[in-house]
């Protein structure tokens, strides 16, 4: 594992990445309490040019509802150490931004059904109204 973010080929410099320790919650032993272990890694994405265009602008769409100020933030808080916390808090925006930079499915096609699916749905339409009609009372 390591701290580099990649993103498609393009690593974000580190000098772009805002890393900040808190103190985590969970288990931890003595140093619980002591330990700067909680890992939040901000990154902001609208002031960068460390993407090119076409990744940024995707990125930014996928990510609106998480943008604070333009800056994307993940934390870690999984592990006792803070190392471990910090390479999967740089794991997890990697993956995100790379998840979020994908180019969109190919359009979809409009198709017709075939002629003998259309017969077999109107030949089954018929058989059961067929048995329906035949439930009916004949009374009237």
């Amino acid at each position: 594992m390591s701290l580099e973010v990649t993103v498609r080929g393009t690593t974000i410099p580190p000098d772009e990445l805002s890393w900040r320790f808190s103190r985590s919650p969970g288990p931890g032993g003595q140093s619980v309490n002591t330990a700067d272990t909680r890992v939040e890694l901000s990154y902001d994405l609208a002031g960068s040019d460390a993407l090119p265009w076409t990744l940024k602008e995707r990125a930014l769409s996928g990510l609106a509802s998480r943008l604070a100020g333009g800056a994307i933030t993940v934390t870690a808080s999984e592990y006792r150490s803070q190392l471990r916390n910090r390479e999967a808090a740089a794991a997890r925006l990697s993956a995100l931004l790379t998840q979020v930079t994908a180019a969109p499915p190919p359009r979809r096609r409009p198709t017709k059904p075939t002629k003998a699916s259309v017969e077999r749905r109107l030949a089954s339409k018929q058989r059961r109204a067929k048995v329906k009609r035949l439930r009916r009372s004949t009374e009237e």
